[in-house]
């Protein structure tokens, strides 16, 4: 893996990342925004620490772990990666409370136009601010968006120590049955 610089990471900021997405996929995952190694290297979840690309492959939704380099392999499985906010900055926590809604306003509009049979939104705080349901919990969500399907899954950030690699593989492949019914 490339190695940035703290000032290459920074130039990295407010970069957008293309989402990877094709029609009618089974899972559309969803990320709360790019971080700035994402940002920098253009594929998603592509900080080291971030548990994406292992626990996708964990829970069974991939035959072998692939590289956040790879990510354009994902199309072939029927899923694909987007985000709530296309901004990129270096922690969540840099996002506003308009970006979110506003994020999950255009978030819809994709999900109306893809229509994938299942939208996964990876971090429950995300989907809360995005969809305005202070209630939400990890897991399989009352709301639909046109025919989709939603799903909120564990942010797979290495900061979020509440869930192991194991723990979120499981909920994962929850998911992955769901979308295989």
């Amino acid at each position: 893996m490339t190695r940035f610089t703290p000032a290459e990471l920074e130039a990295a900021r407010d970069r957008l990342v293309p989402d990877v997405v094709a029609d009618g996929l089974r899972v559309l995952f969803c990320g709360i925004n790019p971080g700035l190694m994402t940002a920098a290297t253009g594929h998603h979840f592509a900080r080291p620490g971030n548990r994406f690309w292992p626990v996708l492959h964990l829970s069974g939704f991939t035959p072998r772990l692939l590289k956040p380099s790879e990510q354009r392999e994902l199309l072939s499985y029927g899923l694909g990666i987007t985000n709530v906010v296309a901004r990129a900055s270096a922690r969540a926590d840099e996002l506003t409370a308009e970006e979110y809604r506003e994020g999950g306003r255009l978030l819809a509009s994709k999900v109306a136009r893809l229509r994938p049979r299942w939208l996964a939104v990876v971090g429950v705080t995300a989907y809360r601010a995005a969809f305005d349901d202070r209630r939400a919990q990890v897991g399989p969500q009352a709301r639909t968006i046109g025919d989709t399907r939603v799903w909120v899954l564990p942010n797979p950030s290495g900061l979020n120590a509440h869930w192991t690699a194991q723990t979120m593989a499981e909920e994962f492949a929850r998911l992955r049955a769901a979308a295989e019914a």
